[in-house]
């Protein structure tokens, strides 16, 4: 479901548009009238207008894992492409029992002018996968036979006039001719041979994340029965894959890996995998990995320039703290699992940036109470407005990431330095709140004990499930929270002098208790004096 959310933006507009789009993606693209254009179609050429309009917003509902390709699918191309209805409910796949013949049309042509002919009718042509679109005529062997594709052709197998237009200048007979065409395993695409095979009705789950040669699932309750199954086929129909795991639990522990379980092919759970052109190698089984997240790991390496300090508290296995060391930034990178901090050394050493970081292997809160805190108290004495490189603190732990927060309370001593010289935060966390960013930034000012309005910016970086959001609060430091209250001298001295006033009045009181006399004038006036 699209939905369509506007600041004062009328509704009718956005149908008036709608129509308009209709006809002109129609017009312009298919050459036909625009009477049953899809809208996912016309959605594409809006989204591409209304990314400009001002207070202007998509909300995307997806109910299952269907890329937008998949969704534009015709409904009569998931008829014809079906395999054979035998498979339902199969478990152990057998790829013998896909096959099935259906009816395409043809075009007979001479082999010599065939390349020439397919660049012109490339929309035409029949597109399988493993299938070849030409194939040799046994009754002719001057000519080739072309398969088209039956939703491009009528229903009386003729050509449609601009098709034979560019026959009729190869000087080529528009007769089309059917053809029966055996399919195979080989020939289904995976959401095809899925469908076919869970039961009627139910989500077909077509996507993974990948990680080198590892095909990462996250199936559903509904889908287990078929996991192994669900698994070869996404190895057979992606080339370098050559594993499927399915997650078996949630990240809840201390090193913020989790379980997995092998639905087909090999065991091998070191992998290796490039993100923004770095390369990185680990077991997938022991650390934390999250492809998804490519594009945020780009976004915070280009706030800095070289020269900059990069504190990374959560480092992983180093996709900020190496492309940050890459861009010539000095980087303290930090995780408290042994295997995330192994596997942070090798991929430094790989990618020749060993010397330019620093790594530690310690729990984040003293890795902020020491070397963060005893590097930064260094930076900040060298500081000056003249010399303007920034210091930032990453911080991708979304669970508990926020919670740390309160090491920086009176965190450094000294005297606060300028406001563009304090560093700044990037803090991942996690909300199911209706106004995630406004959640994210009251829990991270109660842990500060400050207000941030004004102060900060809040990024959604994906969404994780229905209804739960990362987010990332990027905020400097206020001066009044990282640094010590600091005393004038007059202060002291107003201070010292009270408590000295304090000890008299405690001593003299002590006496006359001590004594049981009777307060006469002398001491009366003693008093008046030390109350003031």
């Amino acid at each position: 479901m699209v939905t369509l959310c506007t600041n004062n933006f009328p509704s009718r507009i956005l149908w008036r548009l709608y129509g308009y789009s209709a006809r002109l993606l129609k017009t312009k693209l298919f050459r036909t009238a625009a009477s049953n254009i899809s809208f996912p179609e016309v959605w594409l050429l809006l989204v591409q207008y209304f990314e400009r309009v001002p207070g202007f917003f998509w909300v995307v509902q997806r109910n299952s894992f269907f890329t937008m390709s998949e969704i534009l699918e015709n409904k009569a191309d998931i008829e014809l492409y079906s395999p054979h209805p035998e498979v339902r409910g199969m478990t152990t796949l057998d790829r013998a029992a896909f096959k099935r013949t259906i009816v395409v049309p043809i075009l007979k042509v001479k082999k010599e002018v065939i390349n020439k002919l397919l660049k012109s009718l490339k929309h035409t042509t029949l597109q399988r996968p493993g299938l070849k679109r030409v194939i040799d005529d046994p009754k002719d062997e001057d000519s080739r036979l072309v398969l088209l594709d039956p939703h491009k052709i009528s229903a009386e197998y003729s050509l449609g006039e601009s098709e034979q237009e560019i026959l009729k200048q190869f000087s080529i007979d528009p007769q089309v001719s059917k053809y029966n065409l055996e399919l195979t395993y080989d020939n289904f695409k995976t959401e095809e041979v899925l469908r076919a095979v869970l039961p009627e009705g139910q989500d077909v789950t077509s996507g993974f994340t990948r990680i080198g040669h590892i095909a990462h699932l996250n199936l559903r309750d509904h889908q287990l029965p078929y996991k192994h199954l669900i698994g070869q086929v996404i190895i057979d129909k992606n080339p370098g894959i050559t594993c499927s795991v399915n997650k078996i639990n949630i990240i809840d522990n201390t090193y913020r890996n989790f379980q997995m379980e092998v639905l087909a092919g090999e065991a091998n759970m070191i992998t290796k995998t490039r993100e923004n052109y770095i390369t990185y190698e680990f077991d997938f089984s022991k650390v934390y990995w999250n492809s998804r997240l490519s594009t945020e790991h780009g976004r915070i390496i280009e706030f800095l320039k070289p020269g900059d300090v990069l504190f990374d508290v959560f480092a992983g296995v180093g996709p900020f703290a190496i492309p940050a060391a890459k861009k010539k930034c000095s980087v303290f990178a930090n995780d408290l699992n042994p295997e995330s901090y192994k596997w942070l050394l090798h991929n430094c050493k790989l990618n020749k940036v060993d010397k330019k970081i620093k790594n530690f292997n310690m729990d984040g809160r003293d890795f902020l109470r020491g070397p963060v805190k005893e590097e930064l108290t260094k930076e900040l004495s060298l500081l000056t407005k003249e010399r303007k490189n920034t210091l930032h603190i990453v911080m991708n732990l979304p669970a508990l990431a926020i919670e740390f927060l309160d090491v920086f309370k009176h965190f450094l001593d000294g005297k606060p330095c300028s406001t563009d010289l304090l560093p700044t935060v990037h803090c991942y966390s996690f909300s199911k709140h209706d106004n995630p960013a406004k959640d994210v930034q009251e829990r991270a000012e109660a842990f500060l004990g400050t207000s941030l309005e004004g102060r900060c910016s809040t990024h959604l970086v994906r969404n994780v499930a229905p209804n739960k959001e990362m987010m990332c609060i990027s905020f400097q430091i206020p001066a009044e929270v990282l640094f010590k209250k600091q005393c004038t001298q007059e202060g002291k001295l107003k201070s010292n002098a009270g408590n000295f006033k304090v000890f008299q009045l405690y001593t003299l009181s002590q006496i006359i208790l001590e004594k049981k006399r009777p307060f006469d004038g002398f001491k009366t006036r003693i008093l008046s004096e030390l109350w003031g």
